[in-house]
């Protein structure tokens, strides 16, 4: 059996050169090969051309090397958590390339696998796929994405081997495992290495034969950033937020998969008690999450979408970030709650960018609209500007295509039958005649 070398962070950082291109791992900071990239930010490399879901947070992993200048383009799907990040796109010091998280995911996997690319019907219709080669597959529109590959990968996992085999903890997965296989020379930051015969085979999530180098690195509290803690503290919910939450829980059945994003959708997992029976998936490589602990962080649980720690419910599972979206794409996710912008006559739901503001994160939604077998969204009826959210056709940039089966606001419930806008209840306390003044979208009336 071969011996992987064992070498410091400075000497793996000495592997990456001007000009390439660089994997790294991570979702946020959880399962972030923070001390590689802490080691590459004190070296004068420039010019590279970052891979990860996103750049870290400002002046932690990736974001070390944003701030320093190293990085000339940022290929991802989700950078706007990092304020430096947002105002290095709209300076045009760093160029950004925005992929859906899946497709980001599946990417990877596909230039680890020798695939020259896929389709996949994400993203179809929408300012991201604008010049993707696009086809009809069985009826269905798809877009093309090309496989992705890197010069190094820097990769984070709990524990190693000698022969390189790996063990990721937890939601760490994430896209670590794709990006083992994707690159020219991997290198693995691991927070333990034992002897062979130590990890039983049936556990070992990457082979050694990907791995060409390890650096034994131990995490710390200030390497995870904002998932460092979780907040004990209760939240300050409005009546008519939480109404919606209430409302949507009402559509959910036992031992449904659900998939519940940020804003609204949130409230809903605080309403699922176990006697419900349903169990919550979270994109980033998670079934069966549990609420919040009251305190501890990313080093002590598992972290959800928001990148916020949660409880594991008995009967968990974990996987990485490819597998979570395969689950996505094949119609293996029940319902998706999300929240939403606009929300059209045509059931086209636009809830990723908005106007003046970088288009830095559109993370899983584009996955999720289009791949969950229900998507129901839950948003205000209007802007603080009092227009309304319902429109006759999407102003904003789409998110997908005729994909909403319900609406929730605060003023009514929405759905549409034979493809036609229907209000089919009224919210507590709301007319009629309130839900027709603040709608401009033409609608039937099914009370």
């Amino acid at each position: 059996m071969k011996q992987v070398p064992q070498i410091t962070a400075e000497e793996a950082a000495t592997f990456v050169k001007d000009g390439d291109c660089l994997m790294a791992g991570g979702f946020g900071m959880t399962g972030n090969p923070v001390h590689l990239l802490h080691a590459l930010a004190e070296t004068d490399t420039k010019d590279l051309i970052y891979i990860g879901n996103n750049v870290g947070e400002a002046g932690l992993g990736g974001g070390r090397l944003l701030r320093n200048g190293q990085l000339k383009k940022a290929i991802g799907s989700f950078f706007t958590s990092n304020p430096e990040a947002v105002k290095a796109a709209q300076s045009g010091d760093i160029e950004v390339q925005l992929i859906p998280q899946g497709s980001l995911a599946e990417a990877m996997r596909a230039g680890g696998a020798g695939i020259g690319g896929f389709y996949t019907p994400t993203a179809f219709g929408t300012t991201i796929a604008d010049d993707h080669d696009t086809r009809e597959i069985d009826g269905k529109p798809y877009v093309f994405v090309p496989a992705l590959r890197a010069n190094v990968a820097f990769i984070r996992a709990w524990k190693a081997d000698t022969a390189g085999n790996l063990v990721y903890r937890m939601t760490e997965q994430n896209f670590n495992k794709a990006m083992a296989t994707a690159a020219d020379i991997v290198i693995a930051e691991v927070e333990y290495i034992v002897p062979l015969g130590e990890i039983d085979p049936n556990q070992v999530h990457t082979t050694g034969n990907y791995v060409d180098y390890l650096v034994q690195a131990h995490t710390t509290l200030e390497d995870l950033g904002s998932s460092a803690s979780v907040a004990s503290s209760a939240k300050k919910v409005s009546e008519r937020r939480m109404a919606m939450a209430q409302r949507a829980l009402q559509e959910l059945k036992q031992g449904d998969v659900v998939n519940l994003g940020i804003g609204i959708p949130t409230l809903v997992a605080d309403l699922i008690t176990p006697e419900h029976g349903i169990i919550l998936h979270t994109e980033n490589g998670m079934l069966g999450v549990g609420p919040a602990p009251e305190d501890g962080g990313a080093l002590d649980y598992p972290v959800n979408a928001g990148k916020i720690p949660v409880t594991a419910l008995s009967g968990s599972s974990y996987f990485d970030s490819a597998d979570s979206f395969a689950m996505i794409r094949g119609g293996h996710i029940d319902v998706a709650i999300m929240g939403g912008l606009q929300v059209d006559e045509s059931a086209n739901l636009a809830n990723w960018a908005v106007p003046g503001k970088p288009l830095l994160g559109v993370g899983g939604a584009m996955d999720l609209a289009s791949g969950a077998r229900r998507l129901i969204i839950t948003m205000t009826h209007t802007n603080r500007d009092g227009s309304s959210k319902l429109v006759p056709a999407c102003t904003l940039p789409i998110t997908a295509m005729s994909v909403v089966d319900m609406v929730i606001t605060d003023l009514g419930v929405f759905t549409f039958p034979d493809g036609q806008m229907t209000l089919i209840e009224l919210m507590p306390d709301v007319t009629l005649d309130e839900v027709r003044a603040k709608t401009e979208a033409t609608f039937i009336e099914a009370l």
